[in-house]
């Protein structure tokens, strides 16, 4: 990797590096009242510097990067504050397992996902195991025009029969090979759902209205990929195991 420098970021990183090794002169913390030649001397010597100790910029970047990731986090936690009621009761959404449940366990995902499909198996297992789970699906397509589709026929199929939405959803979920939208309405039809009722309720303004909340929680979240999960406090990316699962679910029934 090569890096360029300017004298402006050159005197960030004198900053950054006196404060990490000498402490941090004032004489670093501004260019005012250097000469051109102060400051082409000064950047040749952080230039030198630099090359016979990388290791400070490393740390320095480092160090960035950690602040930059605990920001984030902590600014997601602020969010599941404040939007805990839509994320875990809003009436738009579709709920599994049971209705009346302890502990809430909510997942984002896209019905194209590997992953998701990959954790999928387990999230049924769990719900037949702990009968004190309320789950809740939040569909979240973000692999491309199919997934959309299929959130869509989801979201319409629970707008038309709710004791139809989970057969559904556990059947796209399940399916193997190449997702199309002539399967999708092919296993809504093999669930129980009529295609032409189901492609009338495609349209209603709810059916999107629930997928835009969804994408804008998820970005509230820093949810960027699926699936992802939010349990109590914890807001967990990525295909967990059934151990992990449990673990969050005991941890969220003991906050």
């Amino acid at each position: 990797m090569t890096f360029s420098f300017s004298f402006r970021p050159m005197l960030s990183v004198i900053a950054l590096v006196f404060a990490m090794t000498l402490g941090s002169p004032s004489v670093f913390a501004t260019s005012d009242g250097l000469s051109n030649t102060q400051k082409k001397d000064v950047e040749t010597f952080v230039r030198d510097y630099l090359r016979k100790n990388p290791e400070i910029l490393v740390d320095a970047i480092r160090a960035l990067r950690d602040k930059e990731l605990a920001n984030t986090e902590r600014s997601a936690k602020d969010s599941l504050k404040l939007l805990r009621t839509q994320i875990e009761n809003s009436p738009y959404s579709p709920v599994g397992g049971n209705p009346n449940g302890d502990v809430t366990l909510v997942e984002f995902f896209d019905y194209r996902c590997p992953y998701c499909k990959k954790v999928f198996p387990d999230i049924m297992a769990l719900l037949k195991q702990d009968k004190g789970i309320r789950y809740v699906f939040k569909e979240f397509p973000i692999l491309g025009p199919v997934s959309v589709i299929a959130s869509r026929a989801a979201l319409a199929a629970w707008s038309i029969d709710k004791d139809k939405y989970v057969a559904f959803h556990k059947t796209m979920m399940g399916s193997r090979g190449q997702l199309t939208e002539e399967r999708i309405f092919k296993m809504a039809k093999k669930n129980g759902i009529d295609p032409d009722q189901l492609r009338k309720a495609m349209k209603d303004p709810g059916v999107s209205a629930e997928i835009n909340r969804n994408a804008s929680m998820a970005n509230a979240l820093n949810i960027t990929g699926t699936p992802a999960f939010v349990i109590g406090n914890a807001i967990v990316p990525g295909a967990v195991d059934m151990k992990t699962l449990k673990i969050l679910v005991s941890e969220a029934r003991g906050r």
